[in-house]
């Protein structure tokens, strides 16, 4: 059996006292935790499955933990997600109930749900959550320990962003979370005294599982921001954060910050007094990964994985941290790059789909066991649909997604990632994103959209190409430059490359 939580199991044993969770003036000891999640567990006891408003406050924290400790699958929400893809969401995973702050005012496609309000214990005299069981269940154990279920039962069901459709629930077991979070463990040295500090949204694998029960599963802590802000970031890891994770923009931003302000030493103090600087959730230009590192003397490590996946690869913490690459394989994972026929590469240097194989990987899609199966090979390898190459001591470079980032050109495999680094190093070039458009005489050309540091007076495209041809192969010059004020992203920070080209 796996103990998912163990620090949660025993309320009354050494980290009771210790800071579990923040959110700016609000905290919950690892003792106001368990007693409040515990206590609403009692009334999942038996439920199928239950919706979280995953806003970013304790009581997501509380709601999650509940379900976790109750043994009842959870199903975070996306608060800005639109209506339609909200119903798509609840008809497909049916919850029995959404749980919820009781100030949070819920969308009309939730209506038809039982809602239980969340009250963190120790800030209401009379929590709202201390109430009958949930309709249709039987109350759980009051005792000490909670029944532990089994590793393969599912533990949370995210739903994937529906490139090609609606959205998939992939369903995340105990044994994958845990398999995941303890490779990470390995890799990163990550202890119960590390205060984890983050602003990543808790709908999502990245914040929810690495950022929130990553710490928990140690005994160690986490202080959400709420929202990003550099001054949040210098304020908590300067009093005693040990951890920062973040997206690309994060610390594109961060990045500006360390540029544009001369006074920016409490920034910079505070990253390079940083244990672990960690980047995810899509590439980090190596333009800004060099801006960090002039600044602080620390160098922001990566790491690669995916919904269906949770974690693959990972830069360790006594490893070198080598800008453009996510790391070799975390301790348990198989990963092999193919080529489209299916055939292993056995050049690493070629490009190719990333598969993999481990404890790590999703049980499957809910209700969807035609696209569960397309997912895997006949003998369990899961297709990513990412694209990489392999540096010789095992090192993966991701080149981008197979449908979007792989752009074949003039005979050539080309990865879009190398051009958007190439693009950033110049100095008319602020933002940048490479595709492919299909033409009669390459197959496809190369596109370049720029978003220019100077809007007034952008870069001209010719001066472009000749720089990426300079620093690259005249081969993967863009052929066609478009000038942009901002580039489309997702609520992780990703660039929507479909949105470009629609």
């Amino acid at each position: 059996m796996i103990t998912l939580l163990p620090a949660l199991q025993d309320p009354t044993g050494p980290a009771a006292s210790q800071e579990a969770v923040r959110f700016g003036e609000r905290s919950l000891t690892y003792a106001q935790l368990a007693a409040t999640s515990r206590s609403l567990a009692t009334r999942l006891a038996g439920a199928g499955r239950v919706a979280v408003w995953a806003t970013p406050t304790p009581e997501t924290v509380v709601a999650v933990v509940a379900a976790l400790l109750a043994g009842v699958p959870a199903v975070p929400l996306n608060p800005k997600t639109g209506e339609r893809e909200l119903t798509h969401i609840i008809a497909d995973s049916a919850p029995s109930a959404v749980l919820a702050g009781p100030a949070e005012e819920l969308p009309p496609a939730l209506a038809d749900l039982e809602r239980l309000d969340v009250v963190p214990d120790g800030e209401a005299a009379d929590p709202a959550l201390h109430g009958p069981a949930l309709h249709g269940t039987t109350p759980g154990s009051h005792g000490p320990t909670l029944h532990e279920p089994d590793p393969e039962s599912p533990a949370l069901i995210v739903y994937t962003s529906g490139t090609t459709g609606p959205p998939k629930g992939a369903v995340l077991p105990r044994r994958a979370i845990a398999a995941s979070l303890d490779a990470l463990e390995d890799a990163w040295r990550w202890t119960g005294d590390d205060v984890l500090v983050h602003a990543l949204p808790l709908f999502h694998v990245h914040g929810l599982i690495l950022g929130v029960l990553g710490p928990l599963r140690r005994g160690g802590s986490v202080r959400h921001l709420g929202r990003f802000s550099t001054e949040g970031v210098a304020r908590e890891l300067s009093d005693g954060g040990t951890m920062l994770f973040g997206v690309p923009t994060m610390y594109h931003r961060l990045a500006e910050a360390l540029d544009d302000r001369p006074s920016s030493g409490g920034l910079a103090a505070a990253l390079s007094g940083a244990r672990l600087l960690v980047s995810g959730s899509a590439a980090l230009p190596v333009h800004d990964h060099e801006r960090i590192a002039a600044a602080t003397g620390r160098r922001v490590i990566e790491r690669y994985g995916m919904t269906e996946t949770l974690m693959n690869t990972g830069v360790r913490a006594d490893g070198e941290p080598r800008p453009g690459t996510v790391g070799p394989p975390l301790s348990g994972v198989e990963l092999r790059l193919v080529e489209e026929d299916g055939s292993v590469l056995e050049d690493p240097a070629a490009i190719g789909e990333i598969q993999v194989r481990g404890p790590n990987l999703f049980s499957g899609y809910l209700n969807r066991p035609d696209a569960t199966a397309a997912a895997h090979t006949p003998d369990g390898w899961f297709r990513t649909g990412d694209v990489a190459t392999r540096d010789p001591d095992g090192y993966v470079r991701i080149v981008g997604r197979k449908g979007t980032d792989l752009i074949k050109s003039g005979g050539y495999k080309i990865g879009a990632g190398e051009i958007e680094n190439a693009l950033l190093d110049h100095p008319g070039v602020r933002e940048a994103a490479v595709t492919g458009e299909p033409d009669p005489d390459l197959g496809e050309r190369i596109v370049a959209w720029v978003v220019p540091s100077d809007p007034g007076s952008p870069p001209a495209e010719r001066e472009l190409a000749d720089h990426v041809a300079a620093q690259l192969a005249p081969h993967k010059r863009p052929r066609t430059v478009r000038y942009l004020d901002a580039l489309p992203r997702n609520d992780l920070g990703k660039i929507m490359k479909r949105s470009l080209r629609a």
